[in-house]
């Protein structure tokens, strides 16, 4: 059997999460601090692609980043090329993520009680501090569930990473393109291995989810 694409899976949907954490979490945190007409204008924007086909999603992509795109014609020729390489499935991971990490984290940093960040601010604490040492800390279960999840769509992206960068065997397979390239060519067996090794990461992830909301609701009970 061939593990690549499990490999290959992972580490898109790993580099990704990296990608959507810092990012969801910077959007979230200064979009939460705008003018209300400008935060619905922003939020609507940033949480679009959760509620796109993912195949509209690639479609987009592949409009912005075509090889025959300007966009694409300049990346190629800084030697980037997202169209049918792995790191195409990255963008694609990330963008489809982005929405879980940005709306959850968002939810967590509304939650949190300004009167602690006033607090510190008037004991000259700055306001980096503030954010890593005080407003993290009370919002990590919050964000901790955001990244979870934001890993567990991208692992299971398949609509526009198909459109991105399709299927080669050793080269942008992934474990949902794998499922189904097996599936079009009769492989029924090889496809529900991949299903069963799906399942039990699939399920890996909401163990984890559950464990983190337990953890946050003794936490609040306390």
């Amino acid at each position: 059997m061939d593990w690549y694409p499990l490999w290959n899976s992972l580490r898109i949907a790993a580099i990704a999460s990296v990608l959507v954490f810092f990012a969801g979490i910077a959007a979230a945190y200064y979009v939460a601090r705008l003018p209300r007409l400008l935060k619905g204008v922003l939020d609507v924007a940033l949480t679009l692609p959760l509620v796109l086909p993912p195949t509209v999603c690639g479609y987009f992509l592949l409009l912005l980043f075509g090889n025959q795109r300007p966009l694409g014609l300049l990346l190629a020729q800084l030697g980037i090329k997202f169209v049918m390489t792995w790191y195409g499935g990255v963008l694609t991971a990330a963008v489809v993520a982005f929405p879980l990490m940005y709306r959850t984290a968002r939810g967590a940093f509304e939650s949190f009680d300004e009167t602690l960040a006033h607090a510190g601010q008037t004991l000259g604490l700055s306001n980096l501090y503030i954010f890593w040492r005080i407003r993290m800390p009370v919002c990590r279960q919050g964000i901790l569930a955001g990244a979870v999840l934001a890993f567990a769509r991208a692992l299971g992206e398949y609509g526009a990473t198909s459109m991105l960068i399709g299927y080669t065997p050793g080269k942008t397979a992934t474990i949902s393109t794998t499922v189904y390239q097996l599936w079009r060519t009769n492989d029924g067996a090889g496809a529900f291995r991949w299903v069963l090794v799906n399942l039990a990461i699939s399920a890996a992830v909401l163990l984890a989810v559950n464990l983190l909301e337990r953890r946050e609701k003794k936490g609040a009970a306390a």
